[in-house]
Order: structure tokens, then sequence, then C-alpha cells
């Protein structure tokens, strides 16, 4: 029995049909319980190509399959137990405390007009301690910082039990300390067997925490495969149009750039 979890087959994506397309050729295979990096500049398609694993977007050709199984054949509310995705940032009109964000991650398990039960304020308080929120569990959303309000997302995102967690560029705007949680957090997920899909643009996360990676290039077929096949120096200096060196430092490999 195959463990790809997500396929895509030579899916092509454009917005406009009388532009060039967003998306060119993209194939690769997702397996179960491995951190795949969607790596790339501004304008590659990296966020684009997340909308069409959610089934927010339609591919003008191609296949994308999840679980085996054509993603187009998944209702809304099948695709809400299978997937979540933490945004970069996301808009809060109203003053929700940080319990009550997460727990929204429990909708796609409630019936039509549903309350959440005991369980799921249990599911949504574990995701909250988690991502080391506990302690502002009763905090006003408007009062976290940005770090914080990114960890928030992503707990939201686990409180939805998804099999497959996408993450749009996780550790944007993020300082050190907070930027180390997130690694750390993506690493415990992939240990409990969670399957994640990310974009990232820098390459020390990217080194940090993914198993395999698709280089993206505007215009461009992507390259997907293996961290140490794909996550070259020849490959990052051309897409990134600088020279780029990878360099052992206490046994990590770590970016170095001019």
């Amino acid at each position: 029995m195959s463990n790809v979890l997500l396929s895509f087959r030579h899916v092509w994506f454009g917005y406009r049909r009388d532009r060039p397309p967003v998306l060119k050729d993209v194939t690769f295979d997702l397996k179960a319980g491995r951190i795949l990096a969607i790596v790339g500049p501004n304008g590659a398609g990296k966020t684009t190509l997340l909308s069409l694993a959610l089934g927010w977007q339609r591919a003008w050709r191609g296949e994308i399959e999840l679980a085996g199984r054509p993603l187009e054949k998944y209702s809304r509310a099948e695709r809400g137990r299978w997937l979540a995705l933490t945004p970069q940032s996301e808009h809060t009109p109203f003053d929700y405390t940080v319990l009550e964000y997460v727990l929204m991650g429990r909708a796609p398990h409630l019936p039509p007009l549903g309350m959440p039960t005991a369980a799921d304020y249990a599911i949504a308080l574990r995701a909250v301690e988690q991502v080391g929120l506990a302690a502002l569990a009763e905090r006003p959303v408007p009062q976290l910082s940005g770090g914080e309000q990114q960890r928030m997302l992503l707990a939201r995102a686990i409180a939805q039990q998804p099999k497959l967690l996408l993450l749009d560029e996780p550790t944007a705007h993020l300082d050190l300390h907070n930027k180390a949680q997130l690694i750390r957090i993506m690493r415990d997920l992939r240990s409990q067997g969670c399957t994640l899909l990310m974009t990232n643009h820098e390459p020390e996360v990217v080194l940090a925490v993914a198993n395999d990676v698709l280089l993206m290039e505007a215009g461009q077929p992507p390259q997907f495969g293996p961290l140490e096949s794909v996550f070259t120096e020849a490959a990052l200096s051309r897409i990134h149009r600088l020279p780029i060196r990878l360099v052992q430092v206490d046994g990590r490999l770590q970016v170095l750039w001019t």
C-alpha cells in the first residue's frame, strides 16, 4: 500500500488564460510523515501551489490526489478533516481569546450548527499547550505579539487534527527566539506522525526541518527530491541570483551568501 499522502502529476495553473501560467508541469509525491519545503523567490508560485493543494483553485491540467483519491472528489467538509492551513497572518475582527480562536479548528469535526463539546475544548487546549501558549489561553488575540499570534494560528491548525498540515512562510517576520520555537514544534509534529508541506524562503529553516524540497523558479518546471540532492549550492545560487555556499558548522549545514 502506498504511503503517498499528496501527489501532483504534471499540474499547470494560471490566474488568466491569456497570460503565462504561474505553475508549469509540477510533479511530486509527498509521503506520510515527512516535511516538504517549497522553496523559491517571490513570484515563483509557492502560495499558489498551497491553494491548489487545499482545493481552493482548480488546475488547468494535470492531476492532484490526496491519499490516492482525486482531490476534487473530496467534499469541503472532508478536506477540512484532512487538511489544515497555517497562513502567514490573519485579521481578527473580534476580541476572541486564544483558546476561543484555537477552538475554531474543531469546526470541520462538528455537525452543521453543532456546538463544541468538552472533548473539543480538551483538544483545543492541548494544541494551545503544544505551541507554548497555555499561560495566554484567556488572553485576547489583539494583545498577542506577532510571534505569539503565529503560534496561535499553528495551534488552531493542530486542533483541526489534519493528516496534512500546510504552512505558508511560518517563520516569516519572527525573531530568533520565536523562529527556534516554531522549528521545534514542526519537528515535534513530524515525530508524532504529522505530514507537513510548507513554503519557506529562509534556507536555514529548510535545512533545520525539511526531508524533501520542491525548488521553484518563475516560469520553469520545479525540481523535486530529497533535501540533500536538491538543496545544493548551485541550485540556490541560481534561483536567488547570488553566490551561495553551504558550510558545516558544528556538524550542521549553514548557508552563506555574498
